[in-house]
């Protein structure tokens, strides 16, 4: 199959594959279905940059003779996107052409050039980061350094082109690039005939790795700032404003005076202390001493049986306010149902009931006058298994 052909099918694959990944997407759309675009966050120096490269193959159009042979192609180039749609490249472009012509059976060329690419996927669609592939045309210009036939320097030609570049993300950091071209340039610069009036054509293809650099994607913006443009006061737009200010002022006022009545009626209450009883009687509060209500309940840690400091010092305050030596007690023991076999709750709900029991005697209880019952896991009475590892205290 001939070059040129296979330059058309390529095209015409890469456009057939753009319509369906137009109707795959999905992102990008605001509630309406429209696609969203920008504005987007200017990237630094080194953001998306990336540099590539690749080799295939070309061939060259001249009149009188049409389509040579394949020679081979190579790409070198660095580039940078400013915007999701518009980036720059510039790069060297290797032929080995192998022409029709006569005198120039193999005509190798450099061509030194610069690329303005632009990214239709996502001028259409929307901007994309995670798309699988982008299709970018660009136009090219630059300088080939050409070799004759026969010679060892290379003589200087402008050249310019126009390409389609297909882009398909690998990964954050790499694509695989499928560059299909077109360079011309003057016929006679080459020794050849050129096509379309004096100009000659090399059609090229190339398929390599681009590597991109430094931070890549684009971050939308999320919101837009509007534009204040300040207007010059009327009188009758000043004077609204200095009566709004002189209400306000007038209704600061009012509130200084209810917050000074509402100190004045807090003011019996602020050399209360946290957790001493008061008695309220003809608008002042007089302390007095409470007795704890009883039940009271001492809570112990996961399989423990051993009273907490804090769990003791409940206990010591219980004692000190509710039992003496006369008082008779019940104290329920009980472990939580969640953990542990039956019997190994049974007995230590027995353990902490022990404990408790031993405990009161050293605060001023009567042994003799306390009760135990050790329920293990069988009576939970409590919503959660941290207030089910307890001993309850009930005064007969």
């Amino acid at each position: 199959m001939k070059v040129i052909k296979l330059l058309g099918i390529l095209a015409a694959a890469s456009f057939l594959f753009s319509v369906n990944a137009y109707a795959q997407e999905d992102a990008n759309r605001g509630p309406g279905g429209e696609v969203v675009r920008g504005p987007y966050v200017t990237n630094g120096a080194f953001d998306n940059v990336f540099i590539g490269l690749g080799a295939g193959v070309n061939s060259v159009l001249e009149k009188g003779y049409g389509l040579g042979k394949a020679g081979l192609a190579t790409d070198v180039y660095l580039g940078k996107w400013f915007s999701p749609t518009v980036g720059l490249r510039a790069g060297w472009h290797g032929l080995y052409n192998t022409a029709k012509s006569g005198e120039l059976a193999k005509a190798p060329f450099h061509y030194i050039h610069g690329d303005v690419l632009w990214n239709i996927t996502n001028a259409i669609d929307g901007y994309r980061e995670t798309r699988v592939w982008n299709l970018i045309p660009y136009v090219s210009g630059g300088l080939t350094l050409i070799k004759h036939h026969g010679l060892k320097v290379f003589d200087q030609e402008l050249a310019a082109g126009l390409g389609l570049l297909n882009s398909f993300r690998l990964g954050e950091r790499v694509n695989l690039n499928l560059d299909l071209g077109l360079i011309a340039g003057r016929g006679l610069a080459y020794e050849m005939n050129g096509f379309l009036g004096r100009y000659v054509g090399f059609p090229t293809a190339t398929l390599g790795l681009q590597f991109n650099l430094g931070r890549t994607g684009f971050d939308r913006l999320s919101s837009v700032m509007p534009v204040v443009v300040p207007v010059p006061f009327t009188e009758a737009q000043y004077n609204a404003l200095k009566d709004k200010v002189a209400a306000l002022e007038r209704e600061n006022a009012q509130l200084k005076n209810k917050i000074a009545d509402l100190e004045n009626q807090l003011a019996p209450f602020k050399n209360l202390v946290d957790g001493q009883t008061y008695l309220f009687k003809n608008g002042r509060f007089t302390a007095v001493e409470a007795k704890v209500a009883s039940p009271a309940t001492v809570y112990f840690d996961l399989g423990s049986a051993k009273v907490s400091a804090r769990e003791k010092a409940h206990l010591e305050f219980f004692a000190n306010n509710v039992v003496d030596a006369n008082t008779k007690l019940l104290l329920t023991g009980s472990a939580d149902k969640q953990t542990g076999t039956p019997r190994g709750n049974q007995k230590l709900s027995e353990q902490r009931v022990d404990a408790v029991k031993a405990l009161l005697g050293k605060l001023g209880a009567n042994t003799d006058n306390i009760e135990t019952v050790a329920n293990g896991d069988t009576k939970n009475i409590f919503d959660t298994p941290a207030k089910n590892r307890c001993v309850v205290i009930e005064v007969k």
